[in-house]
């Protein structure tokens, strides 16, 4: 399954993140097992940052998409505020493709907002892909007077993706944000849609008796419901990550789950909609 924007790019709707992945050389193998195994049921976008282990992530995924056809990986990177302008976004763009081991990404986001201008990134962002080093650019952690400041700029509507923290103990990007991004064909990537390091959040998700009995009418765990639940919104793709291979693979089944409508609504009973401005949620 694929999303498509407005700016013509097409994604995975199931990717694998990889936050802190890389970082502890005695979980190489198996981290890089997983993002294989990932790959393998289709799971073909793969998202990192030059921040995550100062590059090592990037250096991991390297490794693990060695030998793999180019045709196959979506490869997604993220540059920071501070090396978002003219002086340092080519250097640190370059950086993040050699240690990748590739010559171009598919996606490259300004990882949030810094003291740059937009309209300088904007600019570099457009030069990028005229050199063919990225196919297509967007943002992340952008709420929506971000994104409107995005837009007004000259280049602004070729924003393809906003990455947000997204997940079903953390909706406050559907009130506001995600129907202004789907109406200008922006993307929304959602992060952390397993709940993150809010270990609170997760927990009051994990345990509640309604959810359960979901899960357990279906045969499913509670990380595959919450994925279901971003993938059944429009314009949205899931980045979870997995630092094993059978929970990459248990992720990867979240595609083909189908839960009744009167079961979401109990979902969306337990955990509601926002119902006014929420500020944007981060981790």
């Amino acid at each position: 399954m694929k999303i498509i924007s407005k700016t013509r790019l097409k994604m995975p709707a199931l990717g694998q993140g990889t936050w802190r992945m890389g970082e502890d050389p005695a979980n190489e193998a198996n981290e890089i097992e997983a993002l294989r195994t990932g790959l393998s049921y289709g799971m073909a976008m793969i998202d990192t940052a030059e921040m995550y282990g100062d590059g090592k992530s990037e250096k991991l995924i390297g490794k693990a998409i060695a030998g793999v056809n180019r045709d196959d990986v979506y490869l997604v990177s993220k540059v920071y505020p501070y090396n978002a302008g003219r002086a340092n976004i080519f250097v640190s763009c370059n950086n993040s493709l050699q240690r990748l081991g590739v010559d171009c990404l598919d996606l490259y986001l300004l990882h949030w907002r810094g003291r740059i201008p937009l309209k300088e990134t904007i600019e570099c962002m457009e030069e990028l892909v005229r050199r063919q080093k990225i196919k297509h650019w967007g943002v992340s952690n952008f709420d929506l007077n971000d994104m409107e400041e995005i837009w007004r700029l000259p280049g602004g509507k070729n924003c393809a993706v906003n990455q947000v923290l997204y997940h079903l103990g953390s909706r406050g990007v559907e009130f506001n944000l995600l129907p202004s991004m789907r109406y200008e064909g922006v993307i929304a990537m959602a992060y952390c849609p397993l709940g993150g390091t809010n270990m609170a959040a997760r927990s009051n998700i994990t345990h509640n008796k309604k959810i359960l009995g979901i899960c357990e009418k279906y045969d499913i765990t509670v990380s595959q419901l919450m994925l279901a639940f971003i993938l059944k919104h429009q314009n949205v793709a899931a980045i979870p990550k997995a630092s094993r291979s059978f929970h990459s693979a248990a992720n990867a089944k979240a595609y083909d789950i189908e839960i009744d409508e009167d079961d979401w609504d109990i979902v969306n009973k337990e955990f509601p909609a926002p119902t006014k401005k929420i500020p944007l949620d981060m981790e």
